[in-house]
């Protein structure tokens, strides 16, 4: 491709860690791809997807720990795809679901560069599906509610805790380990049953999936349930 032929950007989920749940038209864009940003979260199973010439940019991000700004990486796409380039920005989950899409879309379209959104699957359902949990039941629960455990950085978008505890049949907290002390105080305070069953489940549809349960909601069991991941070899699933 010439530099004078403006590319396209993909925004491309990869599913949550089993590389058998990346959609088929993912593959096709791994195939297609001239670039190929991705991040720790993505199996490397799936990068053997994309062509021999393709360049691969590793631009990992972990909770307080990220390799490339997010902002460069929106910049990174941008100047790639002027370039005449096919991108591929790969996501684990789905890049709508607290992976930055939406931000990567709105620099996307004011810089007048073609994208388009491959949806992933997220493991808000995917994971309690592979340890057996419905988030939605016919007979018990026909509401859910998909939550960040991050606290925003500049206090905007702040999750409404006391709100859900009452309103919701379902919820799945994502990226909830450093804050979960916090969260159950403000789910009790709100009136959540003590009575609600919880699971907390770590590394979710990978062979190393670990899972807790527990039939009461409580501060001191959850304490329990995450030192006893803690303690259970990855190689272990429970």
């Amino acid at each position: 491709m010439t530099a004078n032929i403006l590319g396209k950007v993909f925004l491309v989920g990869a599913g949550p860690g089993d590389p058998g749940l990346l959609t088929l038209k993912g593959k096709r864009c791994l195939e297609a791809a001239d670039v190929i940003f991705y991040d720790q979260l993505v199996d490397g199973e799936l990068l053997e997807f994309a062509h021999a010439e393709a360049e691969l940019i590793y631009v990992g991000k972990k909770a307080g720990a990220h390799c490339t700004d997010q902002r460069e990486i929106e910049s990174l796409l941008i100047r790639k795809a002027r370039e005449g380039k096919i991108v591929v920005r790969f996501k684990g989950g789905d890049p709508f679901i607290f992976g930055r899409g939406g931000e990567a879309a709105e620099e996307l379209s004011a810089a007048g560069i073609p994208y388009e959104i491959v949806p992933g699957v997220s493991s808000a359902i995917a994971a309690p599906a592979y340890a057996g949990i419905p988030v939605t039941h016919r007979s018990s629960a026909s509401s859910l509610a998909i939550v960040t455990g991050h606290k925003a950085h500049n206090g905007c978008g702040e999750v409404k805790w006391r709100d859900l505890a009452r309103s919701v049949d379902t919820i799945v907290i994502l990226m909830s380990l450093q804050n979960l002390r916090e969260i159950m105080r403000q789910l009790l305070k709100g009136g959540c049953e003590p009575g609600r069953p919880v699971a907390l489940i770590q590394s979710g549809t990978r062979p190393s999936q670990l899972q807790w349960y527990e039939s009461i909601i409580r501060e001191d069991t959850l304490v329990a349930g995450c030192e006893a991941l803690e303690a259970t070899p990855r190689t272990h699933c429970v």
